[in-house]
């Protein structure tokens, strides 16, 4: 049975229309800037990939908008912008027994976590909101798309840290393929740009200090001079159908969503294996699983994340299961203009690799000034290419030795 992508939708840092956010990847053009959502002075980090002019009020109304935290409002918003796009809104037949939503998030509430310490200590347990925890869990963005779609099938969240909406998008796949679902609404979505969670990251070593005065600049995979990723947020949302109930109500096809695979290291809770052996193992499985050789991948949208030990392990990776096409393929990260949307890391990647299969173009890694030895292979620096373009992989590489990798296809 083959899985068709008939909608897409998107709020990032580099636009919350999938128009918007495409032409700009499409450009290079970075969306990442000082910190504005919190007073950044007491943290190495200033830098981040922020939704900007964002308001949930264009989706729901205000009761219903101030029960959300802001992960869900994301992932509400680009999950009705893709339900209209998949033209799931006017559709008369549809049996929504047969719709589910699965949804990816590493983290959650956590703007609502950090507001009801603050209350806790300052004021008193009374004081606490009774919707601190409905808005703070991580499966409430799943479960709110489903009620205002009116989605009756399975609602679930995968935490798989930043392979989350990878992995939600494979298990999506395997939802349609046995039967269980028709249409599939599966993405991820994040909002970790809060002062408690940039802290944490910051005393793990793990984000980017060396470029806070440049911030378009900060991210830079696979260059030598990178310190360490970017905090990004928004979410990313693609309509999955089998191909016979998108074809019955003569449904737009952006791709086919044609394999994935998924492993862990066992190696270290943070760290991936150097070696890359379970990233090789998810890749492959992916292929197999898609029914596509090596030799067939055109491009592969890389985890990419701008630390020193992601990039030079995902170009091992690369050698390993490609051998020599690893030289003629493409592997870019859009990472580069986005920042690292952690749970709607996979997600965002995902639909940016069903646009570069639809459209036959390469997005490129920005910011490549210093070639790194290590990662020695072609990562479409700082201009996109127009050219053919059949099979694209997306991966995903999450703490906890997490490996996710799916395939899309030109759909023919």
């Amino acid at each position: 049975m083959k899985v068709v992508v008939t909608g897409l939708g998107v709020i990032s840092p580099v636009g919350n229309s999938v128009a918007e956010a495409w032409e700009n990847i499409r450009n290079g053009v970075s969306g990442i800037g000082p910190i504005t959502k919190f007073d950044a002075s007491r943290v190495d980090s200033k830098v981040a990939g922020e939704v900007k002019n964002f308001d949930i009020k264009n989706y729901v109304d205000f009761k219903t908008s101030k029960r959300m935290a802001l992960f869900t409002q994301y992932a509400v918003a680009a999950s009705m912008d893709a339900w209209k796009d998949a033209g799931l809104d006017t559709c008369e037949t549809l049996n929504k027994d047969r719709v589910s939503v699965m949804l990816g998030c590493g983290i959650g509430g956590r703007e609502v976590d950090q507001e009801g310490y603050f209350t806790l200590f300052e004021k008193g347990p009374a004081r606490l909101s009774p919707m601190l925890i409905p808005k703070l869990i991580a499966n409430e963005a799943a479960g709110n798309v489903s009620i205002l779609l009116g989605t009756k099938g399975p609602s679930h969240t995968l935490a798989t840290a930043c392979a989350s909406g990878t992995d939600a998008l494979g298990h999506a796949l395997d939802m349609i393929r046995s039967g269980r679902s028709d249409v599939v609404v599966s993405g991820g979505t994040e909002a970790t740009i809060t002062e408690y969670c940039i802290a944490g990251f910051c005393s793990m070593k793990a984000l980017s200090h060396s470029y806070n005065d440049t911030p378009q600049t900060a991210c830079r995979p696979f260059d030598a001079t990178r310190d360490g990723f970017i905090m990004g947020e928004g979410a990313a949302i693609l309509i999955l159908e089998s191909e016979e109930h998108a074809k019955a109500r003569g449904a737009k096809i952006y791709a086919e969503f044609a394999g994935y695979g998924s492993t862990s290291d066992a190696h270290h809770l943070t760290a991936p294996d150097p070696s890359a052996a379970g990233a090789i193992k998810a890749v492959s499985l992916a292929l197999a699983d898609a029914g596509v050789k090596p030799e067939e991948v055109d491009y592969v949208n890389a985890h990419g994340t701008s630390t020193k030990l992601n990039d030079a392990m995902e170009t091992t990776c690369m050698k390993g299961v490609f051998g020599e096409h690893a030289r003629k393929l493409r592997m870019s990260s859009t990472k580069s203009m986005t920042g690292h949307m952690l749970g709607a890391a996979g997600a965002i990647e995902a639909v940016f690799s069903t646009l570069a299969v639809h459209d036959d173009f390469y997005p490129p890694t920005i910011n490549y000034v210093n070639p790194d030895p290590e990662c020695d292979l072609d990562i479409v620096p700082n201009k996109g290419v127009a050219a053919p373009l059949n099979v694209a992989i997306s991966t995903s590489l999450g703490f906890g030795g997490h490996n996710g990798c799916v395939v899309f296809k030109k759909y023919q």
